[in-house]
């Protein structure tokens, strides 16, 4: 079966967020899929199959060590990988099957940007001290809001420096009942990239991964939260990982379109 490693969210190779793409040949079994996460050792392994719909593909996530309902920059590679292998036409729409449903993937106006449509998944306010004080402690920095979706928790801090500086305890983090927790603030106009409207980490060491370097379904909820809080529906962010990654946002409703860039750094088999 054909492999591949695509760096998303990213428009040169070594930055942004890696993911292995599997085009399977036959339907597998679940643990020979999370064999293969775990062989491949990336925070989601992407396992695509050819269904008899035209241009409609089966899709599935696997981290090294669980599976997962939604993945944004896996998503992206696997549409990147079908197009750029000429599997599916260049100008065709992709739609995904998957544990959260129908998945849309096409082509930006901007050359080499994939745009996605998934649901919006807005974080909710939780008003708990005990929350408070756990991820207080947990962060090394004191929230300034604090909420969540059906997946995870949300952090607001003060500033963009904050969030760039931080050094979790990701043991603390990790009792969290969570997917993983997303930290975020302002962006301060010092990064130099134009028309940034936010930074943001995330961390999900429940889930195999102490720091994503750049999660596109956290922007499912980033995105209605900063549209609320800016009063604006086009958004960019940042995730301020090692690798770091750009991704920009259309809030549409109850969808949020969600955009970036991507760029194959490794293509094999697995035998």
């Amino acid at each position: 079966m054909k492999l591949y490693q695509v760096d998303a969210f990213a428009d040169r190779p070594f930055v942004g967020n890696p993911a292995a793409v599997c085009l399977l040949d036959s339907k597998p079994r679940d643990d020979w899929m999370q064999s293969v996460a775990m062989e491949m050792n990336l925070s989601e392994t992407a396992f695509v199959l050819d269904t008899d719909d035209a241009n409609v593909f089966g899709l599935r996530w696997f981290t090294p060590s669980t599976e997962v309902d939604l993945c944004g920059h896996a998503t992206l590679a696997a549409a990147h990988v079908l197009w750029e292998s000429g599997t599916v036409e260049a100008g065709d729409q992709i739609r995904f099957d998957t544990r959260s449903g129908r998945l849309g993937c096409q082509r930006a106006q901007e050359p080499g940007w994939i745009e996605m449509d998934f649901p919006a998944r807005p974080p909710l306010e939780v008003a708990a001290r005990s929350a408070e004080a756990l991820l207080a402690e947990a962060l090394g920095a004191e929230p300034v809001w604090i909420g969540r979706n059906v997946d995870d928790v949300y952090v607001l801090l003060d500033s963009e420096q904050a969030v760039r500086d931080l050094s979790p305890t990701l043991r603390k983090l990790g009792a969290i009942e969570a997917r993983g927790v997303g930290v975020t603030a302002a962006a301060d106009g010092k990064s130099g990239i134009e028309g940034l409207d936010f930074v943001s980490r995330f961390f999900a060491p429940q889930s195999g991964v102490d720091e994503d370097p750049v999660t596109g379904s956290a922007h499912t909820a980033l995105a209605p939260f900063w549209a609320e809080r800016l009063g604006k529906t086009d958004l960019i962010g940042y995730q301020a990982s090692l690798r770091g990654g750009v991704v920009r946002m259309r809030l549409e409703g109850e969808r949020v379109a969600i955009a970036g860039q991507a760029i194959t750094v490794l293509e094999g088999r697995l035998r």
